[in-house]
């Protein structure tokens, strides 16, 4: 019998997996919101992310709870994907529409400077890969979504309403 490596595995199993959490989402909740950073470092290098569930690399994120301000799940996502805290206000860049996770998905996403790490993140179960990379120097695997966002940000690109 074959063996699969765990990306294999990862990879076979991700379609199925968006179809059930996007099947529980259609009947718990009549819209999604998400919160992304554009965390970018003095050396103007921008954080990525590596998700155990799903393939590329991604602006850090996830989901706001339900009593949760955009700002304090943004705050909690980068502690929880980077160890990172913001020290200053983000700046909000814009809204968007994320019909290629569902037809309710809407993502904010905010623009960080002012930050401190206050470790290297160790990689868990969420998050097998992060780092900081030149916009010029991105990993092949970046989504196009992410691409996009940092283009708007950094080279002025028209911002789009869709993820």
């Amino acid at each position: 019998m074959k063996r699969l490596s765990l990306s294999a595995t990862r990879r076979a199993l991700e379609p199925a997996l968006r179809r059930a959490l996007h099947a529980y989402w259609r009947f718990a909740r009549a819209m999604t919101l998400g919160v992304r950073a554009l965390v970018i470092d003095e050396e103007g290098r921008i954080f990525l992310v590596k998700h155990s569930y799903v393939s590329g690399w991604h602006l850090p994120g996830g989901g706001v709870e339900a009593g949760e301000t955009l700002a304090e799940a943004l705050a909690r996502e980068l502690r929880e994907e980077g160890n990172i805290e913001i020290t200053a206000p983000p700046r909000l860049h814009g809204l968007f529409f994320n019909n290629r996770a569902s037809r309710r998905d809407h993502v904010a996403l905010f623009v960080v400077r002012a930050f401190r790490q206050s470790a290297v993140p160790v990689p868990d179960r969420e998050i097998v890969a992060h780092g900081f990379f030149a916009a010029d120097a991105l990993p092949n695997d970046t989504t196009a979504a992410t691409r996009a966002r940092i283009i708007e940000v950094l080279g002025g690109a028209p911002v789009s309403e869709r993820w």
